[in-house]
């Protein structure tokens, strides 16, 4: 099954869930990856603390691949919204 991740909060359920799904505890996970459970749960709780490293022995341990999509869209970078100066706040 294909799971999208279009934040990384989203990468923080996930992980927990395929963890769970093999019956595996943080302990046993972290036993695995050479790391305590400690850092199990942190990469779970914010996985924006792993590196790609780690995550992809992370993701190995459970079965799962981590797979690039070309959508075929671009990103852009919102633009700022101008702020109000002067004494009333309203002019630009």
């Amino acid at each position: 099954m294909d799971y999208t991740i279009s934040a990384v909060s989203q990468l923080s359920d996930h992980l927990r869930s395929l963890r769970k799904a093999r019956g595996l505890t943080q302990a046993e996970l972290g036993a695995l990856l050479g790391v305590k459970q400690a850092r199990v749960a942190d990469i779970e709780r914010d996985p924006s603390v792993v590196s790609v490293d780690q995550l992809h022995k992370f993701l190995a341990i459970l079965g799962v691949q981590l797979v690039l999509r070309d959508t075929g869209s671009t990103w852009t970078q919102p633009t700022a919204t101008p702020v109000p100066k002067g004494p009333n706040k309203g002019a630009w």
